[in-house]
């Protein structure tokens, strides 16, 4: 069976032209059926202006849109939002997926409105995929969760061992608790408490890292808070682009250094692309009962079409059926 996802057009800051472009190009380069959901006159004409195949391209009307600075009175009393639509096309079982680039807080109240939580899940998580040595590491929570409780840890690094597994192919997944010191008792009192409830639960726990063993490549899942998870993925989207674009101005300072970076660009072009997060596009709020993809609100169409990537390989490893899984044998030992 072709896999189908849904596609939120009215997320992105750009609205609804990467969406657009993201369609037509995911229909044919994955393979997939896709339904756009937003204003169906803006988005019918915005298609019409693409060249390219649209057969596998299939409009739901929403007549409303969430904006980023929406609170949740706001999101409450637009009922018809392209997100409460999108998402009730997967629960009614007419697409497997939804992906958006809206505003973070909204999906994860959506999905939890929409689709509940895996039985035994205590509080879904925000998944994101770091570059490290030799490879990626999944990092939970980034955002979903400011304030965390021990047990909430735990299940975050069950999932995200399964997502590391399924997704990234680690076929013995290492989780790590993200503290300031390597040693175990080091930390703040959730990171105390954390530790020794992961030991006994958590399949491939090795213990507290701290960053530099997680850009080592040491592990394989990061957990942490999202407060904390969150302040760390801005933290490294903005060291990244600094080193670019310092790397950029100093190798076009001179002649000299000009031929030099001629002669490395494929090693530079790599780089990039290795801290390009549009090459992932979006992360899963884990923990949901249905596969929900956060993408950011400044996506282009090739962040957006990454994403609609994630979202399809998502669907067809099975990440959902084997999250279940995971946290099942969990059910009740959890307070």
């Amino acid at each position: 069976m072709t896999t189908t996802i849904v596609l939120d057009a009215m997320g992105t800051d750009d609205r609804p032209t990467p969406e657009l472009q993201a369609a037509v190009n995911g229909a044919d380069s994955l393979d997939i059926n896709i339904i756009l959901v937003g204003d169906e006159t803006v988005l019918s004409e915005g298609l019409r202006a693409l060249p390219g195949d649209k057969s596998r391209i299939r409009i739901v009307h929403a007549p409303e849109a969430l904006e980023m600075s929406d609170h949740i009175q706001d999101a409450r009393a637009k009922k018809n939002n392209s997100m409460a639509v999108g998402m009730s096309l997967v629960k009614a079982g007419e697409a497997q997926a939804f992906v958006t680039a809206g505003n973070t807080g909204m999906a994860m109240y959506f999905g939890t409105k929409t689709f509940g939580l895996i039985p035994g899940v205590i509080r879904p998580c925000l998944c994101a995929t770091f570059p490290v040595k030799n490879g990626k590491c999944v990092i939970v929570d980034i955002g979903a969760n400011a304030e965390c409780r021990p047990e909430f840890l735990v299940q975050f690094g069950q999932m995200g061992a399964v997502y590391s597994r399924l997704l990234l192919g680690a076929s013995n997944p290492r989780v790590g608790l993200l503290a300031n010191g390597e040693e175990e008792g080091k930390g703040n009192e959730l990171v105390k408490a954390a530790g020794p409830l992961m030991r006994e639960q958590v399949q491939g726990f090795v213990g507290n890292i701290e960053g530099k063993e997680l850009f080592a490549g040491m592990v394989d899942v990061a957990v942490t808070d999202g407060f904390t998870g969150n302040v760390m993925l801005k933290s490294v989207e903005a060291v990244s682009k600094l080193i670019l674009e310092t790397l950029k101005s100093e190798l076009m300072g001179s002649t000299r250094t000009k031929l030099g970076a001629m002669l490395a660009k494929p090693a530079f072009s790599n780089v990039k692309k290795m801290l390009d997060p549009s090459e992932v596009g979006a992360a899963p709020l884990l923990g949901l009962n249905g596969l929900v993809f956060v993408g950011h609100g400044r996506s282009d169409a090739r962040a957006m079409l990454s994403a609609l990537g994630q979202a399809k390989k998502a669907v067809e490893s099975g990440l959902l059926p084997s999250l279940k899984e995971s946290i099942h044998y969990q059910e009740g030992s959890l307070s």
